[in-house]
């Protein structure tokens, strides 16, 4: 059974709508809109949480609703209920009508229609027992005490998402999507003397639980939790000021997706607010720095068969070889901008309407060996891990926090440091990129980003990396 038709049974035979008046009402409410459509929701959520040999806390929530959009040139309609039924629906469409006086005449065109399937439709939550995911967490925190003595506390949490879509456009055009999201996360605070530090890894993916409660897979994920802790029991102040900064693969690129990939949304472009706008066609990078998004990859944590809006996710190159040649586009900025929509049009749930944002952004490989790249280094920072960031998207501006980094000296890793802090330019950042490995790589599975109160999963990625000339803010006396 196509995605499809397993949401027309959720939305259909089990809500009680009928197909055809609820198309009927979706033509009435867009007939004089420039673009819009309905989004039916049902989606399955949980969480359970370990910490220090008992069950933090656990979670399950069913939701499901409509979102219903009218879009007149720039106006956008939106009207939103959680509750599924023809009389909300008539709501919705007397609610969206009112931005229509803007209509512009031409309808936008229709989504190609697609047959691709990225990830496995099954339901992640009802593969295992609640027990058996309590008896997971369990086997995690007594495997990671008994892994070093050091070990003071661990939380081990398990989350897993099923999310049925079905999005109904003017003239009958359906599309639907099942999308599956599982996530396995640990944390490990060490101690030694009057000194604690702490240490956290996470995976995921738009699988299934078994992928992540192997022992094999569970244990690798503890163990690498605590090597960060253990990193940063013997860390040292951070120096700080102008250096050279080489930045690890995978998990990294998540400056580039917050520094970067924000500026090169769609929607900050065609209102000039971003640092890139205008820019189109001229070089932003250094040579060989070519940035892509690109939805379609299977499995992965950002992936997505179509967009929120029912446009297939597509491979979108943003910048080649250091010229910038693509934007992150929905619809509504795509017509606004004459552009071809890229299948970005993502929503967090339906009570919120779509906008322009990244599935998995990335760096491809350069040429370079990464023990060159650090051997090339006399004096620096090589960043391996990054937690929290503040970026500003109109001046390219940002400050990242590193939670694994080291110095390096004379062209070798030297001591941890903790503390530090990278601090620069989105734009200007690009083209301090002196040498790019040949080592990309995907993050772990954990990427959330945040936009205008909206969250969605993503994915971030780059080969390792040296940036010459950033600023570091450090610890050091």
């Amino acid at each position: 059974m196509s995605d499809l038709a397993k949401t027309d049974t959720l939305f259909f035979d089990r809500a009680g709508l009928d197909q055809s008046r609820v198309e009927h009402i979706v033509d009435d409410a867009l007939a004089n809109a420039d673009d819009g459509e309905l989004y039916l929701e049902y989606c399955q959520s949980e969480s359970i949480a370990f910490d220090d040999g008992r069950i933090r806390n656990a979670s399950f929530d069913t939701m499901q609703g409509f979102g219903l959009r009218a879009v007149a040139d720039e106006a956008t309609g939106y009207a939103h209920s959680a509750e599924l039924s023809e009389t909300a629906l008539k709501r919705a469409s007397d609610a969206v009508c009112a931005v229509q006086s803007g209509h512009t005449g031409t309808r936008a065109g229709e989504p190609a229609s697609t047959n691709q399937s990225l990830y496995s439709d099954d339901n992640p939550l009802a593969e295992m027992t609640f027990e058996s995911k309590v008896a997971l967490l369990s086997e995690i925190d007594a495997y990671a005490r008994a892994s070093d003595n050091r070990v003071k506390q661990v939380t081990a949490s398990i989350s897993g998402e099923w999310q049925a879509v079905q999005i109904i456009r003017p003239g009958g055009a359906r599309m639907g999507d099942i999308r599956p999201l599982v996530r396995l996360n640990v944390s490990i605070v060490v101690g030694e003397g009057d000194r604690m530090e702490s240490g956290n890894h996470g995976v995921g993916a738009r699988t299934s639980y078994d992928a992540f409660v192997d022992p094999a897979a569970w244990r690798d994920q503890t163990d690498e939790a605590l090597r960060q802790a253990l990193v940063n029991l013997e860390s040292v102040p951070a120096p700080a000021g102008e250096m050279t900064v080489v930045l690890g693969p995978g998990w990294p690129g998540v400056l580039l997706h917050e520094a970067i990939g924000h500026g090169l949304e769609g929607d900050f472009n065609r209102k000039k607010t971003s640092a890139f706008a205008g820019l189109m066609g001229e070089r932003v990078a250094a040579p060989g720095v070519t940035v892509i998004d690109d939805g379609g990859i299977h499995d992965r944590r950002g992936s997505i068969s179509i967009d929120d809006e029912g446009t297939p996710s597509s491979r979108t190159t943003l910048i080649e070889d250091g010229i910038l040649v693509g934007y992150i586009q929905d619809r509504m900025n795509a017509r606004l901008m004459n552009m071809a929509p890229t299948g970005n049009g993502r929503r967090q749930s339906f009570a919120h309407a779509p906008m322009p944002r990244m599935t998995n952004t990335f760096m491809l490989d350069g040429d370079k060996d990464p023990a060159e790249i650090l051997q090339s280094v006399q004096n620096g920072l090589y960043a391996v891990s990054f937690g929290g960031g503040q970026v500003d998207i109109t001046s390219g501006k940002f400050v990242f926090s590193c939670t694994e980094a080291y110095q390096i000296e004379n062209g070798k890793v030297g001591a941890p440091v903790k503390g530090a802090t990278l601090i620069g330019n989105g734009p200007d950042a690009l083209t301090r990129v002196a040498m790019i490995g040949n080592d990309m790589a995907l993050d772990p599975g954990v990427g959330t980003c945040g936009k205008d109160g909206q969250s969605v999963p993503v994915g971030v990625g780059q080969p390792t990396l040296r940036l010459d000339g950033l600023t570091v803010g450090g610890t050091a006396a």
